[in-house]
């Protein structure tokens, strides 16, 4: 069964009204494959949410950036799975390398946040990859299959996963895994689902590749059997996110 194509868009801490309204704008009015060959999710700060989700596209969808781990309650500056729900906000994005390093979050704790969103109904997309030092030492794979771990250990619905592949070394800095590393490590999580989840579940899961994916080395990667689309950053406030949405094309040449 072929894994329809995901692009997401993290906005991360960005954007004013008259911003976000420019943006929902560009991304209304743009050519896109249908709905149905290409899921698309942007995931706008917090407090732009309902904003967004009154002015875009219905064949788009929302995701929040992050969520609390358990029920709300008096956890200041936190925002719980529970108001997004009631929000109808259906993605969440966890686990991204910013909040591990940043916030600390470690990967029980991310697992722990996946299994709650997920037992709500939400759906995640959740975020795992290994730093340069963790690269240069040869222990990506160690790392990467560690905090996939702690997610399998808590999550049980893999159908409302997407695994996103971000090695940290090229998030935001203009470095980009190529074609083949980034291959190569989606290839060996899929054994690792296949090995230690199940067969179906690698079979179907989606895994997506985030770090500084662009207009110009997207349709590359987007070739690759074992990428089924992307976590875009910075290029997803630019025109350039239409181009990378429609990368799927090189997609469905090849089936």
């Amino acid at each position: 069964m072929a894994r329809k194509f995901f692009v997401g868009g993290n906005w991360k801490c960005n954007g004013t009204i008259e911003e976000v309204k420019k943006i929902v704008t560009m991304l209304n009015e743009a050519e896109v494959p249908s709905k149905d060959v290409v899921e698309v999710v942007v995931s706008p700060p917090f407090v732009f949410l309902p904003l967004v989700k009154s002015l875009q596209r219905p064949d788009f969808q929302l995701a929040a950036q992050n969520c609390w781990v358990r029920k709300g309650g008096a956890f200041t500056g936190e925002i719980s799975a529970e108001m997004l729900v009631n929000l109808g906000i259906p993605w969440v994005i966890l686990g991204h390398s910013e909040r591990r390093s940043l916030l600390n979050e470690s990967n029980e704790f991310v697992g722990d946040k996946v299994a709650y969103a997920l037992s709500l109904g939400l759906k995640v997309i959740a975020c795992i990859g290994e730093t340069l030092r963790q690269r240069e030492s040869g222990s990506t794979m160690a790392v990467v299959a560690a905090q996939t771990k702690a997610i399998a250990d808590k999550a049980s619905n893999w159908a409302n996963v997407v695994l996103a592949y971000e090695p940290v070394w090229a998030i935001g800095t203009g470095k980009v895994a190529t074609p083949d590393q980034a291959q190569e490590v989606h290839l060996e999580l899929r054994k690792w689902l296949h090995d230690n989840v199940g067969a179906e579940v690698a079979a179907t899961t989606r895994i997506i590749y985030g770090g500084s994916v662009n207009g110009a080395n997207c349709k590359e990667l987007a070739a690759q059997p074992d990428i089924d689309g992307f976590l875009v950053g910075g290029a997803s406030l630019k025109r350039e996110f239409i181009d990378i949405i429609k990368s799927l094309t090189v997609k469905k040449s090849q089936l």
